[in-house]
């Protein structure tokens, strides 16, 4: 998992290398038309860009992952998919689904002061995270390092002869 993360990543920083390269092109042609458009309507619309513009492409990479970590929990919270939940957004070696809960478990809080404490870690160092290895190779390490924890979770289960489900990486 970790190498087609990772090998994926890299085709991932290259496209958008080379995506980057002929917006940039485009727009030097383009940028005239600009002036000559009308501009959108809508106050909250332009505070919404106004902070999404704002932010570091660290936290805009964040955002996506604490949004998914936020419909995960609160698909907990439904009666309906609590099946659902327990099979495949839990950790159990013992379980029938073993290998995409292995992933899916990464995104998975019951507790919401344990989710948000996590995602307010995860926030806090975005920037500086990103900004050294990239948005693309940031999350193939974070999705990694989710499965190599319940990995190791996995093991230690299996030595201990305890079998309960877990939740989290």
């Amino acid at each position: 998992f970790t190498g087609s993360a990772f090998g994926s990543a890299a085709i991932w920083q290259y496209e958008s290398l080379k995506s980057r390269v002929q917006t940039y092109f485009e727009e030097a042609r383009t940028d005239w038309m600009d002036k000559m458009r009308p501009q959108k309507r809508g106050d909250f619309r332009k505070q919404v860009n106004s902070w999404w513009n704002n932010l570091t492409e660290g936290q805009r990479t964040v955002t996506g992952i604490i949004a998914a970590n936020v419909f995960v929990f609160c698909l907990w919270r439904l009666p309906g998919m609590r099946r659902i939940m327990f099979t495949y957004f839990t950790s159990n070696p013992s379980s029938r689904a073993v290998c995409s809960p292995m992933l899916l478990s990464t995104f998975s809080h019951f507790s919401l002061f344990h989710m948000a404490a996590n995602m307010y870690v995860l926030w806090s160092f975005s920037s500086s995270i990103v900004s050294l290895l990239g948005c693309e190779q940031f999350i193939a390490v974070y999705l990694s390092a989710g499965v190599i924890s319940t990995f190791v979770s996995y093991v230690a289960k299996m030595a201990t002869g305890r079998f309960e489900p877990s939740l989290g990486a």
